[in-house]
């Protein structure tokens, strides 16, 4: 069965999607990194050297190549769901779809706190990252991770292992 874990940038999707993955005994799949690899670049420069447009198509060429394995753990970019394109295919091949749900200020307090998201990746907005772009950006996506889900898991003050340990009940 693949799982797909949905979300907002810093959610957790990679720190939770790898311990999930471990847990169940499967393989993690980051979706945002199959695109660094096959590109060959980081996903700042893939946005500044061909824009948002060049990055969504390579992506959705990767959620379609990640889909064709059976037993992972998929994290899906935070953008992943904003083509209807990639949640119908997430729909017709994920056999749950979580979605990480966390307060934007809490997001903040990751984002910030991880050196190689400011270094790797872009700003969504002409409003540079901070807090009010987070609340805008997520009130575009969150119906998309909404409609996608089949459950909804609140990892706002949860640790990433009790974040793994709700999830696997609700599996």
């Amino acid at each position: 069965m693949v799982i797909a874990l949905v979300g907002y940038r810093g959610s957790g999707k990679t720190t939770i999607g790898r311990k999930l993955a471990d847990r169940l005994w499967t393989k993690f799949v980051d979706l945002d990194e199959l695109i660094v690899k096959k590109a060959g670049k980081q996903i700042r420069e893939i946005f500044e050297q061909y824009g948002e447009g060049h990055f969504r198509d390579l992506e959705s060429e990767a959620l379609r190549q990640a889909l064709e394995e059976e037993d992972i753990v998929l994290g899906l970019g935070g953008g992943t769901p904003i083509r209807e394109e990639n949640r119908q295919l997430v729909r017709q091949r994920a056999g749950k779809t979580i979605y990480l749900r966390c307060d934007p200020e809490v997001l903040r307090a990751r984002i910030e706190a991880d050196v190689a998201t400011a270094a790797n990746r872009p700003s969504l907005t002409s409003l540079g990252g901070g807090l009010e772009e987070i609340k805008l950006v997520l009130a575009q996506r969150e119906p998309f991770y909404r409609q996608m889900k089949d459950i909804e898991v609140d990892v706002t003050k949860l640790t990433p292992d009790e974040a793994v340990a709700r999830i696997a009940r609700l599996l």
